[in-house]
């Protein structure tokens, strides 16, 4: 998601993983944080490599980058250490945190730091934390986080809709009858 906002904003993302079909929804919602005076942290850094790690668990070759420095032939694997400490502070100063969806590729450990720093920083933080979807879900377990999140869901879609005020199919079903 992090790539898609920052090609919104005309920065070069490489081969990161982008979904071309909502850059206009993201240069949107860019537009709406600034005009309604909201933060929307973006990554400053990132940990990036010639490619994604084939089996996924393999050692893998990375640098740094400032996030707006991305090589073209190079991809956006995780968050970079300045955007893990930006994030982390965040969130422990949240009074409300809702995650949908690890930070890089944390099945690898190399590439997993992103998402453990946040991780972390959510369970040492005195707020409510709600974890929506699959991956989330199985990166605060795999991580050993779990025990320090408010509420663990494996439906992140459906979670986020849940919170955009829009129904749940099964409670849906459930009050038809």
């Amino acid at each position: 998601m992090a790539y898609t906002f920052l090609k919104a904003q005309g920065k070069e993302v490489g081969k990161s993983l982008v979904d071309d079909e909502k850059i206009d929804y993201c240069k949107e919602m860019i537009a709406k944080a600034e005009k309604n005076g909201k933060k929307l942290l973006l990554p400053i850094d990132t940990t990036i490599a010639a490619g994604f790690p084939d089996p996924i668990d393999a050692p893998i070759e990375v640098s740094t980058v400032d996030s707006d420095k991305i090589p073209a032939d190079m991809e956006g694997l995780d968050i970079g250490p300045k955007t893990m400490e930006l994030f982390a502070n965040e969130v422990k100063g949240a009074k409300t945190v809702v995650w949908n969806g690890p930070m890089g590729v944390f099945e690898n450990p190399i590439l997993a730091k992103g998402t453990i720093a946040v991780a972390k920083g959510m369970a040492e933080a005195d707020a409510t934390t709600i974890i929506g979807g699959g991956d989330s879900a199985a990166a605060v377990v795999q991580l050993g986080f779990s025990d320090k999140m408010s509420h663990i869901s494996t439906g992140g879609g459906a979670s986020l809709e849940y919170l955009e005020g829009k129904g749940l199919p099964g409670i849906d079903a459930i009050q038809d009858k």
